[in-house]
């Protein structure tokens, strides 16, 4: 296999007064099905655009292999989708390859022959995956592609993933990535790291690291302060020794000044020996947990609820007339329910949840919601997000200093802080929706994939804070770990019978 040669990278944004890379070296195989991972914000997507040739930069970048990109945008989108997938591989392919790509990503005969803007989203990202694959000498950029595919969807594009080789690829999930990569490329605080394996041993390896650099932290800071106090009473003794050359006469006895000066000179030598190892010591303190996550613990402050049912439903069906969009349901919302709906695309799982929050859905069977209750919600959308953070929690009277708090301990820098929302990543966006919900007190929260783009750490946040915090949450979210961890009950959403 050829190489991916980085050398010496620097790079910064424009107006930005930090550097994003700085002198990065990297040499990557282009046989690896690598996983790129990081905090939002740390340049993922940036490095993907800059193998593009996207920006400018400093130092160099060397691959003997086409680079491709994706998402895309879909040309002529009211054609078939086999169609479109053909158009996509630019004639790299036969049909009968793209044929074959679309089979492995499990999408039935039926869904080729469909304009492509008919599709769901998730059915869209398999097609316009299908087209990359085939073809020589190519290595893929895959920027988070499952941001619209629910768990099935996942595993089958992690099964297809595996049968590849040559990508990079950006994701937060992490079954997901467990699923189809060999290699670990994260971009930590202080460095770039590279590791063989899938993001389940990047973790142990990193946790064992964490735990190794923070008892060595523990030994330095007690061996600090011995050496410190060792080094002052060498010093103290050296000056009194050297102020003794002139004291007074014993015995009739002028002192020794050649001896006395000797064992100063003695005793001030061992006190720069000693402030020369505490130096040290302090050197190699500094260069620790350089790489340490803070994950601060979030804080949600749920409303008491005054009935322990919140809301029931019963034969309740989601209808789009005149069509069935799922149905019927049977569930009850009791207080302290975290409650995942689960389900395929199109199953109707964000409808349940606008219905919940008072959208005009049409609907039948019965909807029993306990009176004055308080909601809180984080939806999908994120492009509508723009303007000052400040104007942001004045319109949704939020307590500034509490959702700048929360920002901060999901690992905004202050910096952002003075920015247009328009500039953010999108998980940076998403985490100031979920930041807004976090200080909404609430009696019911509903989060519709809160964790769309959201980085890994911030997503262990979110489990500890909601299994810990007593609030009742009905959610829609596609990562698997997350969805274990934190529901407490599930609602299956299936396509109405015919």
């Amino acid at each position: 296999m050829s190489q991916i040669q980085l050398s010496h990278l620097t790079f910064q944004h424009d107006g930005s007064e930090a550097l994003l890379f700085d002198d990065v070296s990297l040499q990557l195989d282009t046989g690896w099905r690598l996983g790129l991972i990081g905090r939002n914000g740390r340049g993922k997507t940036t490095l993907l655009k800059l193998l593009m040739g996207e920006y400018e930069y400093r130092g160099t970048i060397s691959a003997s292999v086409d680079f491709a990109y994706f998402p895309y945008t879909a040309g002529q989108p009211q054609e078939s989708a086999l169609r479109v997938a053909e158009n996509a591989a630019q004639g790299r392919a036969e049909e009968w390859e793209i044929q074959r790509e679309l089979s492995l990503l499990a999408l039935p005969q039926e869904v080729w022959d469909r304009p492509f803007f008919t599709l769901s989203p998730g059915e869209q990202t398999k097609v316009l995956l299908a087209a990359l694959f085939p073809g020589e000498n190519r290595f893929l950029l895959i920027d988070e592609p499952t941001n619209h595919l629910d768990q099935e969807a996942r595993r089958e594009v992690a099964a297809f993933l595996n049968r590849k080789k040559g990508f990079i690829l950006v994701s937060h999930d992490r079954a997901f990535l467990d699923g189809c990569i060999d290699h670990v490329l994260s971009i930590n605080r202080s460095d770039i790291e590279l590791q063989r394996g899938n993001f389940s041993s990047w973790k142990e390896n990193r946790d064992r690291q964490d735990q190794f650099e923070q008892a060595r932290d523990e030994k330095l800071r007690g061996d600090i302060c011995r050496l410190s106090e060792a080094a002052r009473r060498a010093g103290a003794w050296s000056d009194q020794t050297e102020r003794s050359k002139f004291g007074i006469r014993h015995a009739g006895l002028r002192p020794d000044r050649g001896y006395i000066g000797h064992q100063s000179a003695k005793m001030m030598k061992r006190a720069k020996s000693i402030e020369a190892r505490r130096e040290k010591a302090v050197e190699e303190k500094r260069s620790l947990l350089q790489n340490r996550e803070n994950a601060e613990t979030l804080f949600l402050r749920p409303l008491a609820c005054r009935s322990r049912l919140l809301a029931e439903a019963k034969n309740l069906t989601l209808l789009y007339p005149p069509r069935t969009v799922c149905g019927p349901l049977h569930f009850t919302v009791e207080a302290g329910d975290r409650i995942a709906l689960i389900g395929r695309n199109g199953s109707g799982k964000t409808t349940l949840l606008r219905l919940l929050a008072g959208e005009p859905i049409a609907y039948e069977g019965l909807l029993r919601m306990s009176g004055g209750l308080v909601l809180s919600t984080v939806s999908q959308e994120i492009s509508v997000l723009s303007g000052g953070l400040e104007t942001y929690a004045a319109e949704h009277r939020l307590e500034e200093s509490l959702f700048f708090a929360v920002l901060r301990k999901l690992g905004f820098r202050r910096e952002l802080f003075d920015c247009d929302m328009g500039h953010f990543s999108a998980g940076q966006k998403k985490k100031v929706l979920l930041a807004r919900s976090l200080c909404e007190p609430a009696h019911l929260y509903l989060w519709d994939e809160p964790l769309n783009y959201v980085d890994v750490l911030s997503r262990i946040q979110m489990e500890e804070l909601l299994c810990s915090s007593g609030a009742t949450l009905l959610f829609v979210e596609h990562d698997a770990a997350f969805v274990r961890r934190v529901a407490t009950k599930t609602v299956h959403l299936d396509p109405p019978s015919h």
